[in-house]
C-alpha cells in the first residue's frame, strides 16, 4: 500500500478511535448514589446524666452509748422501720426510772400544796388566817403544778432517748457498708453510721444546654413533658429496658455552664439503676416527624463543616448540610438537602465540584 493510501485509511479511522474516549469523558466517572428519603423519625436528643436516689438517708446515732449489735447485712434491702443498730440500754432505762420518781414526787408536792391552800381558804373565811398565808398557798400550788409539768417533760425526754437506743431505717431501700461495728462508742458526733438509698423509682438528672432548651420551646410553644420519653443507656452501650418521664425542670440556669437541670423519674423494679451511676439519657418525642434521612457513609467533613456530594444534571455538586440524630446507619439531615436528591455514598474520594459523574444506584443501600 502506498503512503498516500495509508494516510487516507488513518484519517478515516482516527475519529472512530478518538470517539469512545470522548464519550467516556462526557459520561463521567461512575459513583454510587442513594436518594435522600423523607421518613418518619422520632425527634431524639442525647445527654449525659447521673442516677440519683429520690431518698438518700445517712443513719446517725441520736444518743451516746456503746453499740451492742449490728442488725443488718451490708448491701441488703431493708424495709421502713427495720432495726439496724442497738445501743446498750441500762443507763437510759435508769434515766427513765429516775424521771418517773421525780414525777411522783412532784405530783405529791402538788397534792400537798392543794391541801394547804384549802386550809388557808378555810382559815381566811373564819377570820383565823391571813391573806398573805392564803396567797402563799396559792403560789405554792402553781409552783408545784409547774414542777409536775417539768417532771413529765423530763420523763418524756428520757423515754425518747431510750427509744433512740434502737436505731431503725426511716425508709425502705438498699443499705450500704457500716462504718462501725459492735463495741464502738457512738453518738451524735460520730458521723454517719451507714447510708440507706431508696431503689424504686430512681431519678436521672442531666443538664440541657440553653440552645437545645430554647429550640424545643420554639417548636412547641412550651415544654410539654407528657410528649417526651426518657431512655437510659449504660456505659457499655446497652439500653435500659424501662422508660421514664421528665418530672422536674429547674427554675434557674447554671450561669457557669449555661445549662438547665432536668430530672426524669425512671422505674427500677430490678435494681439495675444504682445511685450515682453515670449514664447517657436519650429524650424521644412520642409523635414521629417527617425528616430527610441519608446514609452516614455519604457525609464528608472539612474545616467548613459537614457536606455531601449530590448529583445534579450529571455533575457533582456540594451540599453543605446540618445533621441531627443518628438512625442506625443513617442520619437525619436538618438543613441542606431536599427529599429525592441523589447523594453520593461511594466513589466521592476523587470528586471535585462540577465534575461529570455517572450516577449508579448503590447496591444494598436504601435511606
Amino acid at each position: 500500500m502506498s503512503r498516500a493510501k495509508l494516510a487516507c485509511v488513518v484519517a478515516l479511522l482516527a475519529p472512530a478511535l478518538v470517539e469512545p474516549a470522548h464519550v467516556r469523558a462526557q459520561e463521567g466517572a461512575p459513583v454510587s448514589v442513594v436518594s435522600a428519603a423523607l421518613k418518619p423519625v422520632s425527634n431524639a436528643k442525647e445527654f449525659i446524666g447521673r442516677v440519683e436516689s429520690p431518698e438518700h438517708v445517712e443513719i446517725r446515732a441520736r444518743v451516746k452509748g456503746m453499740l451492742e449489735r449490728v442488725l443488718f447485712k451490708e448491701g441488703e434491702t431493708v424495709r421502713e422501720g427495720q432495726p439496724l443498730y442497738a445501743i446498750e440500754k441500762p443507763l437510759f432505762e435508769a434515766d427513765v426510772q429516775q424521771a418517773e420518781g421525780d414525777l411522783e414526787r412532784a405530783k405529791a408536792a402538788l397534792a400537798l400544796a392543794r391541801i394547804d391552800r384549802g386550809r388557808a381558804d378555810e382559815l381566811l373565811a373564819k377570820n383565823s388566817g391571813t391573806v398573805v398565808a392564803r396567797d402563799k398557798a396559792v403560789a405554792d400550788v402553781d409552783t408545784s403544778a409547774g414542777a409536775v409539768l417539768s417532771a413529765e417533760a423530763a420523763l418524756n425526754t428520757a423515754r425518747i432517748n431510750l427509744g433512740y437506743t434502737d436505731i431503725v431505717s426511716p425508709i425502705a431501700g438498699r443499705i450500704g457498708r457500716t462504718a462501725v461495728t459492735r463495741g464502738h462508742i457512738v453518738g451524735p458526733d460520730s458521723g454517719p453510721l451507714v447510708t440507706v438509698v431508696s431503689q424504686n423509682p430512681m431519678y436521672v438528672v442531666f443538664p440541657v444546654s440553653q440552645r437545645d432548651f430554647l429550640e424545643e420551646q420554639k417548636k412547641k410553644g412550651k415544654t410539654n413533658l407528657d410528649d417526651v420519653e426518657v431512655r437510659v443507656k449504660f456505659s457499655d452501650g446497652s439500653v435500659y429496658d424501662e422508660t421514664g418521664r421528665i418530672n422536674f425542670i429547674d427554675v434557674s440556669v447554671n450561669r457557669g455552664a449555661d445549662t438547665v437541670i432536668m430530672r426524669a423519674d425512671v422505674p427500677n423494679p430490678a435494681g439495675r439503676l444504682i445511685d450515682g451511676q453515670l449514664v447517657r439519657v436519650e429524650l424521644t418525642g412520642k409523635t414521629p416527624e417527617e425528616r430527610v434521612v441519608i446514609p452516614q457513609a455519604a457525609l464528608i467533613a472539612d474545616q467548613g463543616g459537614v457536606y455531601v456530594f449530590a448529583v445534579e444534571d450529571g455533575k457533582a455538586v456540594v451540599r453543605r448540610v446540618k445533621t441531627g440524630a443518628a438512625q442506625g446507619s443513617d442520619i437525619v439531615v436538618t438543613e441542606g438537602l431536599k427529599p429525592g436528591e441523589p447523594v453520593v455514598v461511594d466513589g466521592f474520594e476523587s470528586l471535585r465540584p462540577g465534575a461529570a459523574v455517572r450516577a449508579v444506584p448503590a447496591p444494598g443501600l436504601k435511606s
